[in-house]
Protein backbone atom coordinates (compact mmCIF):
# COMPACT_ATOMS: atom_id res chain seq x y z
CA UNK A 1 0.00 0.00 0.00
CA UNK A 2 2.46 2.75 1.01
CA UNK A 3 4.43 1.59 -2.45
CA UNK A 4 1.71 2.01 -4.45
CA UNK A 5 1.36 5.55 -2.10
CA UNK A 6 4.62 6.48 -2.97
CA UNK A 7 4.30 5.62 -6.56
CA UNK A 8 1.10 8.08 -7.48
CA UNK A 9 2.56 10.76 -5.76
CA UNK A 10 6.47 10.51 -7.33
CA UNK A 11 4.06 10.42 -10.35
CA UNK A 12 2.01 13.62 -9.75
CA UNK A 13 5.53 15.10 -8.86
CA UNK A 14 6.85 14.06 -12.38
CA UNK A 15 3.62 15.17 -14.17
CA UNK A 16 3.21 18.99 -12.26
CA UNK A 17 7.07 19.47 -12.72
CA UNK A 18 6.98 18.81 -16.66
CA UNK A 19 3.95 21.02 -16.42
CA UNK A 20 5.52 24.08 -14.71
CA UNK A 21 8.83 23.47 -17.43
CA UNK A 22 6.57 23.50 -20.34
CA UNK A 23 4.88 26.95 -19.39
CA UNK A 24 7.88 28.51 -17.66
CA UNK A 25 9.63 27.48 -21.65
CA UNK A 26 6.79 29.09 -23.13
CA UNK A 27 6.03 32.08 -21.51
CA UNK A 28 10.22 32.70 -21.20
CA UNK A 29 10.07 32.61 -25.06
CA UNK A 30 7.26 34.86 -25.81
CA UNK A 31 8.15 37.03 -23.12
CA UNK A 32 10.24 39.11 -25.37
CA UNK A 33 8.83 43.05 -25.26
CA UNK A 34 7.84 43.46 -29.05
CA UNK A 35 5.77 40.15 -28.93
CA UNK A 36 2.52 39.57 -27.38
CA UNK A 37 2.04 36.80 -24.41
CA UNK A 38 -1.24 35.91 -25.17
CA UNK A 39 -1.31 35.77 -29.21
CA UNK A 40 2.71 35.71 -30.11
CA UNK A 41 2.23 38.08 -32.72
CA UNK A 42 4.62 40.85 -33.02
CA UNK A 43 3.28 44.36 -31.27
CA UNK A 44 3.77 47.78 -32.83
CA UNK A 45 5.18 46.36 -36.29
CA UNK A 46 4.94 47.80 -38.95
CA UNK A 47 3.62 44.28 -40.33
CA UNK A 48 0.47 44.53 -38.81
CA UNK A 49 -0.52 42.61 -35.53
CA UNK A 50 -1.37 44.61 -32.55
CA UNK A 51 -1.07 47.99 -31.62
CA UNK A 52 -0.33 48.89 -27.97
CA UNK A 53 0.58 52.28 -26.59
CA UNK A 54 2.09 52.28 -23.49
CA UNK A 55 2.65 55.96 -22.59
CA UNK A 56 -0.16 56.50 -20.14
CA UNK A 57 -0.64 59.08 -18.42
CA UNK A 58 -2.52 59.44 -15.39
CA UNK A 59 -5.61 61.85 -15.22
CA UNK A 60 -4.53 65.09 -13.35
CA UNK A 61 -6.34 66.10 -10.31
CA UNK A 62 -8.02 69.28 -10.48
CA UNK A 63 -7.36 71.99 -7.87
CA UNK A 64 -8.68 71.90 -4.16
CA UNK A 65 -9.91 68.39 -5.22
CA UNK A 66 -8.70 64.73 -3.87
CA UNK A 67 -9.52 61.42 -5.24
CA UNK A 68 -12.35 58.94 -3.84
CA UNK A 69 -11.91 55.33 -4.00
CA UNK A 70 -15.11 53.54 -5.12
CA UNK A 71 -15.80 50.43 -4.05
CA UNK A 72 -18.85 48.10 -3.39
CA UNK A 73 -21.05 47.76 0.13
CA UNK A 74 -24.12 45.82 1.13
CA UNK A 75 -27.45 48.65 1.82
CA UNK A 76 -30.03 46.72 4.06
CA UNK A 77 -29.89 44.86 7.02
CA UNK A 78 -27.24 41.63 7.00
CA UNK A 79 -27.93 40.70 10.50
CA UNK A 80 -30.58 38.41 12.05
CA UNK A 81 -33.35 40.77 13.42
CA UNK A 82 -34.94 40.17 16.12
CA UNK A 83 -38.38 41.72 15.40
CA UNK A 84 -38.75 39.87 12.14
CA UNK A 85 -39.15 43.03 10.62
CA UNK A 86 -37.99 41.88 6.98
CA UNK A 87 -38.66 45.13 5.40
CA UNK A 88 -35.11 46.22 4.18
CA UNK A 89 -34.07 43.26 1.90
CA UNK A 90 -30.21 43.48 1.41
CA UNK A 91 -28.13 44.34 -2.07
CA UNK A 92 -24.92 44.82 -3.28
CA UNK A 93 -24.24 48.64 -4.60
CA UNK A 94 -21.48 49.63 -6.25
CA UNK A 95 -19.93 53.43 -6.01
CA UNK A 96 -17.91 54.54 -8.60
CA UNK A 97 -14.71 56.22 -7.97
CA UNK A 98 -15.04 59.99 -8.15
CA UNK A 99 -13.04 63.58 -6.89
CA UNK A 100 -14.56 65.70 -4.29
CA UNK A 101 -13.37 68.99 -2.89
CA UNK A 102 -11.07 68.88 0.40
CA UNK A 103 -12.76 71.64 2.11
CA UNK A 104 -16.86 73.24 1.32
CA UNK A 105 -17.38 75.24 -1.67
CA UNK A 106 -16.63 78.90 0.48
CA UNK A 107 -18.31 82.76 0.08
CA UNK A 108 -15.28 84.06 -1.91
CA UNK A 109 -15.65 81.09 -4.56
CA UNK A 110 -19.52 81.03 -5.31
CA UNK A 111 -18.82 85.12 -5.39
CA UNK A 112 -16.34 84.49 -8.18
CA UNK A 113 -18.50 82.11 -9.89
CA UNK A 114 -21.12 85.18 -9.54
CA UNK A 115 -19.09 87.62 -10.73
CA UNK A 116 -18.30 85.74 -13.77
CA UNK A 117 -22.13 85.11 -14.80
CA UNK A 118 -22.47 88.59 -14.11
CA UNK A 119 -19.48 89.61 -16.65
CA UNK A 120 -20.70 87.18 -19.26
CA UNK A 121 -24.81 87.37 -19.11
CA UNK A 122 -24.91 90.90 -17.31
CA UNK A 123 -28.13 91.44 -15.38
CA UNK A 124 -28.65 95.30 -16.86
CA UNK A 125 -29.53 93.22 -20.23
CA UNK A 126 -33.24 91.84 -19.47
CA UNK A 127 -32.81 88.85 -21.92
CA UNK A 128 -30.25 88.02 -18.98
CA UNK A 129 -30.86 88.67 -16.37
CA UNK A 130 -32.68 86.09 -14.60
CA UNK A 131 -29.52 84.21 -15.46
CA UNK A 132 -27.74 86.36 -13.07
CA UNK A 133 -30.56 86.55 -10.26
CA UNK A 134 -31.17 82.58 -10.24
CA UNK A 135 -27.70 82.07 -9.29
CA UNK A 136 -27.76 83.93 -5.63
CA UNK A 137 -28.37 82.02 -2.99
CA UNK A 138 -31.10 82.23 -0.81
CA UNK A 139 -29.63 84.86 1.88
CA UNK A 140 -33.09 84.51 4.15
CA UNK A 141 -31.87 80.65 5.64
CA UNK A 142 -30.50 82.25 8.24
CA UNK A 143 -34.09 83.79 9.60
CA UNK A 144 -35.07 81.86 12.62
CA UNK A 145 -38.26 82.58 14.77
CA UNK A 146 -36.05 81.82 17.64
CA UNK A 147 -32.82 83.73 16.98
CA UNK A 148 -31.91 87.66 15.67
CA UNK A 149 -29.66 86.79 12.89
CA UNK A 150 -30.67 89.64 10.89
CA UNK A 151 -27.11 90.79 10.48
CA UNK A 152 -26.17 87.34 8.98
CA UNK A 153 -29.38 87.64 6.48
CA UNK A 154 -27.46 91.44 5.54
CA UNK A 155 -23.83 90.34 5.72
CA UNK A 156 -22.81 86.74 5.57
CA UNK A 157 -22.58 86.47 2.04
CA UNK A 158 -21.15 89.71 1.00
CA UNK A 159 -18.41 90.72 3.71
CA UNK A 160 -15.22 90.07 3.97
CA UNK A 161 -15.00 88.64 7.28
CA UNK A 162 -16.75 85.18 6.09
CA UNK A 163 -15.25 84.77 2.90
CA UNK A 164 -13.47 81.72 3.90
CA UNK A 165 -16.89 80.53 5.47
CA UNK A 166 -19.27 77.69 3.42
CA UNK A 167 -21.79 79.32 1.41
CA UNK A 168 -25.32 78.79 2.37
CA UNK A 169 -28.40 79.05 0.89
CA UNK A 170 -27.98 77.31 -2.66
CA UNK A 171 -30.55 74.78 -4.32
CA UNK A 172 -29.40 71.69 -5.82
CA UNK A 173 -30.11 73.65 -9.40
CA UNK A 174 -27.17 76.23 -7.92
CA UNK A 175 -24.86 73.69 -7.10
CA UNK A 176 -24.49 71.75 -10.43
CA UNK A 177 -24.66 74.59 -12.15
CA UNK A 178 -21.68 76.09 -10.01
CA UNK A 179 -20.01 72.77 -10.19
CA UNK A 180 -20.14 72.79 -14.43
CA UNK A 181 -18.96 76.29 -14.46
CA UNK A 182 -15.87 75.47 -12.19
CA UNK A 183 -15.36 72.21 -14.59
CA UNK A 184 -15.61 74.32 -17.72
CA UNK A 185 -12.76 76.84 -15.99
CA UNK A 186 -10.67 74.20 -14.94
CA UNK A 187 -10.63 72.44 -18.29
CA UNK A 188 -10.06 75.50 -20.14
CA UNK A 189 -6.65 75.90 -18.14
Amino acid sequence: MKKQLIKVVLSCAVIMGSFTFNSCKKSASASSKNVSRATGWKINSKEGGFQYNSDFKEQETGPGLVFIEGGTFTKGKVQDDVMHDWNNTPSAQHVQSFYMDETEVTNVMYKEYLDYLKAVYPPENPKYANIYIGALPDTLVWRNRLGFNETMTNNYLRHPAYSEYPVVGVNWIQAVQFAEWRTDRVNEA
